[in-house]
């Protein structure tokens, strides 16, 4: 793995991180009954994770572009198998950060009623009682948590999986698309917003509404937090579920692409 693709791996790593860590700001919004603002304070790391994908897609299509003129043909795949493991390695690793990062943010939430202000509350992260709390927060998760017993309706999890798979090679297929079929890669790297967008309506018609509605009885006092807990179990398992099928779906995603892209 050469450097190029070392700093694409860990963009990758850092947007799936990310993503899997929104589940511990839903944690802490039900403990401190802030939602609002767990979701405010968690949109900090959503920057980072935006700004990571604004690096890791023209940084993979020059890849491509480079592959392409030197006439590497069959190094394509392997780099994408190596981008879709990043994916997998930061949900398991996510999820182990769950318990760690749920205290961080409700620490942050009463940090932030009392400062106001976002830099503020930056800059007391950094100072010697903020890196105390940090330290103090550092935990892993508890077995009781892992509940062999379903908690969330088979429909959730597999619409879980599904939109777990087609985000995480939303991008990478078309543009491995455009690698096979060079004369229409602009066509297949534009196909990629179509892709994200089946992924994107399937999380917010199923899984976000879901979610919510647990989150809202949580705050209500109609479920109670280890309850709630083991829903997140289940739906971080399903996301890890999601990128292992992402390895399968990716030639058959690639071949639709390509497909897609000739017909139009």
């Amino acid at each position: 793995m050469d450097v190029q693709l070392v700093v694409i791996f860990v963009l990758t790593f850092l947007i799936h991180l990310i993503g899997t860590l929104a589940y511990a700001a839903r944690i802490a919004g039900t403990r401190t009954g802030r939602i609002a603002v767990s979701l405010a304070l968690f949109n900090i790391l959503i920057l980072i994770s935006r700004t990571s994908n604004s690096f890791q897609s023209p940084l993979l299509a020059k890849r491509i572009e480079t592959n392409l003129h030197a006439g590497l043909t069959t190094a394509a795949e392997t780099d994408f198998r190596w981008l879709l493991l990043a994916a997998s390695l930061a949900t398991i690793a996510g999820a182990l950060l769950i318990p760690t990062f749920q205290r961080l943010f409700c620490k942050a939430i009463t940090a932030f009623s009392i400062h106001r202000s976002v830099p503020r509350l930056l800059l007391h992260a950094f100072s010697k009682s903020g890196v105390a709390h940090i330290r103090d927060s550092i935990r892993i998760p508890v077995t009781a948590n892992f509940a062999l017993r379903q908690t969330v309706p088979i429909r959730i999890l597999i619409f879980n999986i599904i939109a777990m798979a087609i985000w995480t090679v939303g991008v990478f297929a078309p543009l491995y698309a455009g690698y096979l079929k060079p004369d229409l890669r602009l066509t297949a790297s534009n196909l990629s917003a179509i892709v994200n967008g089946v992924a994107t309506i399937l999380m917010f018609i199923f899984i976000d509404p879901y979610l919510s509605v647990l989150t809202d009885d949580v705050v209500e006092g109609k479920m109670n937090d280890s309850a709630f807990r083991r829903v997140i179990v289940w739906l971080v398992g399903s996301r890890l579920a999601g990128t292992i099928v992402a390895q399968i779906i990716l030639l058959p995603a690639t071949a639709l692409i390509v497909k897609v892209a000739e017909l139009l």
